[in-house]
Protein backbone atom coordinates (compact mmCIF):
# COMPACT_ATOMS: atom_id res chain seq x y z
CA UNK A 1 0.00 0.00 0.00
CA UNK A 2 1.13 3.26 -0.87
CA UNK A 3 1.18 5.48 2.38
CA UNK A 4 1.65 8.65 2.95
CA UNK A 5 2.50 10.82 6.15
CA UNK A 6 1.80 14.87 6.38
CA UNK A 7 4.15 15.95 9.44
CA UNK A 8 6.84 13.92 10.30
CA UNK A 9 6.76 14.52 13.99
CA UNK A 10 7.13 12.05 16.89
CA UNK A 11 3.71 10.25 15.65
CA UNK A 12 4.38 10.18 11.80
CA UNK A 13 7.60 9.26 11.85
CA UNK A 14 7.44 5.77 14.05
CA UNK A 15 3.98 4.85 12.01
CA UNK A 16 5.76 5.27 8.94
CA UNK A 17 9.12 3.28 10.27
CA UNK A 18 6.32 0.71 11.15
CA UNK A 19 4.48 0.36 7.92
CA UNK A 20 7.40 0.69 5.89
CA UNK A 21 9.00 -2.03 8.10
CA UNK A 22 5.78 -4.37 7.24
CA UNK A 23 6.75 -3.77 3.53
CA UNK A 24 4.53 -0.71 2.68
CA UNK A 25 5.54 1.97 0.47
CA UNK A 26 5.90 5.39 2.69
CA UNK A 27 6.40 8.91 1.64
CA UNK A 28 7.14 11.09 4.33
CA UNK A 29 6.21 14.75 3.74
CA UNK A 30 7.36 17.87 5.62
CA UNK A 31 7.33 21.74 5.39
CA UNK A 32 10.22 21.69 3.33
CA UNK A 33 11.71 19.24 0.97
CA UNK A 34 14.80 18.56 2.87
CA UNK A 35 13.02 17.82 6.52
CA UNK A 36 11.15 14.98 4.43
CA UNK A 37 13.77 13.75 2.80
CA UNK A 38 16.02 14.01 6.12
CA UNK A 39 13.31 11.66 7.59
CA UNK A 40 13.48 9.12 5.03
CA UNK A 41 17.03 8.77 5.12
CA UNK A 42 17.30 8.60 8.87
CA UNK A 43 14.30 5.50 7.94
CA UNK A 44 15.75 3.60 5.58
CA UNK A 45 13.05 0.83 4.17
CA UNK A 46 13.55 2.61 1.19
CA UNK A 47 10.55 5.00 2.25
CA UNK A 48 11.29 8.67 0.16
CA UNK A 49 10.95 12.26 1.44
CA UNK A 50 9.62 15.47 0.46
CA UNK A 51 6.89 18.07 0.90
CA UNK A 52 3.59 17.41 2.09
CA UNK A 53 2.25 18.39 -0.80
CA UNK A 54 4.28 15.21 -2.70
CA UNK A 55 3.59 13.10 0.55
CA UNK A 56 -0.15 13.55 -0.13
CA UNK A 57 0.10 13.27 -3.77
CA UNK A 58 2.18 10.02 -3.19
CA UNK A 59 -0.64 7.77 -0.69
CA UNK A 60 -3.59 6.34 -1.26
CA UNK A 61 -3.74 6.29 2.54
CA UNK A 62 -2.72 9.68 4.03
CA UNK A 63 -1.92 10.16 7.97
CA UNK A 64 -2.47 13.25 8.96
CA UNK A 65 -0.43 14.78 12.37
CA UNK A 66 -0.57 18.30 12.13
CA UNK A 67 -3.00 19.37 14.88
CA UNK A 68 -5.29 22.04 14.47
CA UNK A 69 -4.29 23.10 11.36
CA UNK A 70 -6.42 23.18 8.26
CA UNK A 71 -5.14 21.46 5.61
CA UNK A 72 -5.20 24.26 3.55
CA UNK A 73 -2.74 25.49 5.67
CA UNK A 74 -0.35 22.60 4.45
CA UNK A 75 -0.94 22.03 1.23
CA UNK A 76 -1.75 24.03 -2.06
CA UNK A 77 -4.89 22.20 -2.93
CA UNK A 78 -7.52 20.22 -0.89
CA UNK A 79 -8.62 18.25 -4.04
CA UNK A 80 -5.35 16.11 -3.71
CA UNK A 81 -7.54 14.30 -0.52
CA UNK A 82 -10.57 13.58 -3.05
CA UNK A 83 -11.13 9.82 -2.79
CA UNK A 84 -8.19 8.88 -0.40
CA UNK A 85 -8.13 7.58 3.22
CA UNK A 86 -7.39 10.36 5.30
CA UNK A 87 -6.35 9.47 8.81
CA UNK A 88 -6.32 11.79 11.82
CA UNK A 89 -4.26 10.80 14.90
CA UNK A 90 -5.03 13.80 16.81
CA UNK A 91 -6.33 15.19 20.35
CA UNK A 92 -6.94 18.81 21.75
CA UNK A 93 -4.24 20.29 23.91
CA UNK A 94 -4.59 19.61 27.55
CA UNK A 95 -6.15 22.41 29.56
CA UNK A 96 -5.24 23.07 32.85
CA UNK A 97 -6.30 20.33 35.36
CA UNK A 98 -7.40 18.56 32.57
CA UNK A 99 -10.73 20.56 32.61
CA UNK A 100 -11.84 19.73 29.11
CA UNK A 101 -15.33 21.07 27.80
CA UNK A 102 -17.78 18.71 26.63
CA UNK A 103 -16.90 18.00 22.10
CA UNK A 104 -19.08 19.20 20.55
CA UNK A 105 -16.95 18.45 16.83
CA UNK A 106 -14.46 16.36 17.18
CA UNK A 107 -11.00 17.14 15.41
CA UNK A 108 -11.74 14.40 13.03
CA UNK A 109 -15.13 15.74 12.24
CA UNK A 110 -13.77 19.18 11.90
CA UNK A 111 -10.48 18.52 9.50
CA UNK A 112 -13.51 16.24 7.34
CA UNK A 113 -15.97 19.33 6.97
CA UNK A 114 -12.56 20.76 5.43
CA UNK A 115 -11.73 18.22 3.06
CA UNK A 116 -15.08 16.75 2.54
CA UNK A 117 -14.34 14.71 -0.85
CA UNK A 118 -11.66 12.46 1.60
CA UNK A 119 -13.08 9.36 3.73
CA UNK A 120 -11.52 10.79 7.10
CA UNK A 121 -10.65 7.83 9.78
CA UNK A 122 -10.22 8.86 13.68
CA UNK A 123 -7.51 6.13 15.07
CA UNK A 124 -4.11 5.94 17.00
CA UNK A 125 -5.15 9.05 19.41
CA UNK A 126 -5.52 6.74 22.48
CA UNK A 127 -1.78 6.11 23.64
CA UNK A 128 1.15 7.36 23.75
CA UNK A 129 3.92 7.52 20.88
CA UNK A 130 6.47 5.58 23.22
CA UNK A 131 4.05 2.52 22.92
CA UNK A 132 5.20 1.86 19.43
CA UNK A 133 8.50 0.98 20.13
CA UNK A 134 6.97 -2.17 20.84
CA UNK A 135 5.24 -2.79 17.86
CA UNK A 136 5.16 -5.17 16.44
CA UNK A 137 6.15 -7.30 19.15
CA UNK A 138 5.72 -8.11 22.50
CA UNK A 139 2.92 -5.41 21.53
CA UNK A 140 0.57 -7.75 20.03
CA UNK A 141 0.63 -9.81 23.30
CA UNK A 142 -1.03 -7.49 25.42
CA UNK A 143 -3.95 -6.45 22.63
CA UNK A 144 -3.81 -3.17 23.33
CA UNK A 145 -7.11 -1.11 21.44
CA UNK A 146 -6.56 0.85 18.40
CA UNK A 147 -10.35 2.60 18.43
CA UNK A 148 -11.55 3.07 14.32
CA UNK A 149 -14.30 5.46 13.52
CA UNK A 150 -15.44 6.59 9.96
CA UNK A 151 -18.30 7.03 7.99
CA UNK A 152 -16.89 4.69 4.99
CA UNK A 153 -16.53 1.10 5.97
CA UNK A 154 -13.95 -0.01 3.68
CA UNK A 155 -11.51 3.18 4.99
CA UNK A 156 -12.27 1.52 8.80
CA UNK A 157 -11.51 -1.91 7.44
CA UNK A 158 -8.28 -0.79 6.06
CA UNK A 159 -7.27 1.12 9.04
CA UNK A 160 -7.95 -1.32 11.12
CA UNK A 161 -6.02 -3.67 8.83
CA UNK A 162 -3.13 -1.80 9.21
CA UNK A 163 -3.23 -1.45 12.70
CA UNK A 164 -3.50 -5.28 12.85
CA UNK A 165 0.05 -5.26 11.34
CA UNK A 166 1.67 -3.64 13.36
CA UNK A 167 0.88 -5.08 16.62
CA UNK A 168 -2.76 -3.57 17.65
CA UNK A 169 -6.17 -4.87 17.90
CA UNK A 170 -8.43 -3.25 16.02
CA UNK A 171 -12.17 -1.97 17.39
CA UNK A 172 -14.75 -1.13 14.69
CA UNK A 173 -16.35 1.92 15.95
CA UNK A 174 -18.33 2.63 13.35
CA UNK A 175 -19.72 6.05 11.89
CA UNK A 176 -17.18 9.33 12.27
CA UNK A 177 -19.78 11.03 15.24
CA UNK A 178 -18.08 8.53 17.25
CA UNK A 179 -14.83 10.10 16.97
CA UNK A 180 -16.07 12.40 19.77
CA UNK A 181 -16.07 9.65 22.14
CA UNK A 182 -12.56 7.99 20.69
CA UNK A 183 -10.98 11.68 21.74
CA UNK A 184 -12.70 12.11 24.98
CA UNK A 185 -11.12 8.36 25.62
CA UNK A 186 -7.55 10.04 24.03
CA UNK A 187 -8.12 12.89 26.83
CA UNK A 188 -8.90 10.16 29.67
CA UNK A 189 -5.91 8.31 28.49
CA UNK A 190 -3.28 10.95 28.69
CA UNK A 191 -5.20 12.21 32.18
CA UNK A 192 -3.74 8.44 33.39
CA UNK A 193 -0.37 8.99 31.93
CA UNK A 194 0.35 12.35 33.11
CA UNK A 195 -2.19 13.34 35.54
CA UNK A 196 -2.18 10.30 37.64
CA UNK A 197 1.41 9.67 36.75
CA UNK A 198 0.78 5.87 35.36
CA UNK A 199 3.47 6.84 32.65
CA UNK A 200 3.60 6.52 28.41
CA UNK A 201 3.04 2.96 28.63
CA UNK A 202 -0.35 2.46 30.27
CA UNK A 203 -2.85 1.54 27.55
CA UNK A 204 -6.35 0.71 27.42
CA UNK A 205 -7.39 -2.61 25.80
CA UNK A 206 -11.12 -3.78 25.44
CA UNK A 207 -11.83 -7.37 26.30
CA UNK A 208 -14.91 -10.00 25.85
CA UNK A 209 -15.16 -11.96 28.36
CA UNK A 210 -17.38 -15.17 28.34
CA UNK A 211 -21.14 -14.97 30.05
CA UNK A 212 -21.50 -15.88 33.30
CA UNK A 213 -22.63 -19.30 33.78
CA UNK A 214 -24.82 -18.56 36.90
CA UNK A 215 -26.12 -15.93 38.84
CA UNK A 216 -24.76 -16.66 42.26
CA UNK A 217 -25.04 -12.59 43.11
CA UNK A 218 -28.98 -12.82 43.60
CA UNK A 219 -30.26 -13.09 40.21
CA UNK A 220 -29.48 -9.56 38.93
CA UNK A 221 -32.02 -7.94 36.02
CA UNK A 222 -30.20 -8.73 33.27
CA UNK A 223 -28.78 -5.08 31.48
CA UNK A 224 -30.78 -3.81 28.14
CA UNK A 225 -27.07 -2.83 26.44
CA UNK A 226 -27.09 -4.43 22.95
Amino acid sequence: MKIGILGSGNMGRSLGILWAEQGHQVFFGARTTEKGKAVAELVGHNTQGGTNDEAAAFGNVLLYTIRGINPVEVISSIEIFNGKILIDCNNFEIPEGFTYQPIEQSLAEKLAAEVPNAHVVKAFNTFAQEIFELAPTPLKDYKVSVFVASNNENARKTVMQLALEIGFTPVDCGELRNSRLIEGLGDFIRFLIIGQKLGPYATISVDVLPPAQSERLGGRQSSNLR
